[in-house]
């Protein structure tokens, strides 16, 4: 299932009972479709039924590596190509992943979660809460030490900020104990998880997380 659109205009607020949605934003690279890799296996050991949305400009590369990775009955995978920039289907004009996540859910009555992971963005995206329940930001270290101090709304908004590729840090001149601390500053303590999302380090603590502060277990 892929639905392509140039999204414009406003999204009504969805009145639904059903899977929970979770929103996966940050920069082009900064290992979003890596980490849902990670966490369809680490769901699927908690008993998580799983549906996923990606977002893509122009093409559904995203859901085509997903569909192809084994990990997932590739049905459970849909894609929208925003043919516009990444926010605006997550912020400004919801409706298509909206729609992408209804239609999952219609599809496979067992979701419990729905991720969606936005197109590679800039440190000001967001998610509209007209589409999801509950989302996280991700950055890597080799973005740079200094993403923290710019204060973006997505580093300071998200539920959850991801630190990923932190083996990356001696090798880009990354001071990753100072990274941390200075988003867990300008977080005001908020929750920040640092991953390896090629090695699986800490995605469990992200699965943990979304379990405890979205489906309550």
């Amino acid at each position: 299932m892929d639905i392509k659109i140039f999204a414009s205009g406003s999204a009504p607020s969805p009145s639904r009972v059903g899977a929970a949605r979770i929103g996966i934003g940050g920069p082009v690279g900064s290992g979003k479709t890596a980490l849902i890799e990670r966490l369809i296996p680490a769901f699927a050991e908690r008993g998580v039924s799983l549906a996923i949305v990606t977002n893509d400009l122009v093409t559904a590369e995203d859901a085509e590596r997903i569909r192809r990775s084994g990990l997932i009955d590739p049905g459970r995978v849909a894609a929208v190509e925003a043919g516009a920039c990444p926010h605006t289907v997550i912020r400004e004009d919801p409706t298509l992943n909206i729609a992408a996540a209804d239609d999952l859910e219609v599809l496979y009555p067992d979701a419990e979660l729905i991720l969606i992971e936005s197109g590679g963005d800039n440190l000001a995206s967001t998610f509209s809460l007209d589409l999801v329940d509950w989302w996280m930001f991700v950055i890597d270290v080799a973005g740079g030490d200094d993403i923290p101090r710019k204060k973006g709304p997505g580093v300071l908004k998200c539920d959850l900020l991801v630190v990923n590729k932190k083996d990356l840090a001696p090798y880009v001149g990354v001071d990753l104990e100072r990274m941390i601390a200075e988003a867990t500053a300008v977080r005001s303590s908020k929750p920040m998880v640092v991953t390896n999302c090629r090695t699986g380090e800490g995605v469990g603590t992200i699965a943990d997380r979304i379990l405890a502060d979205v489906l309550f277990r």
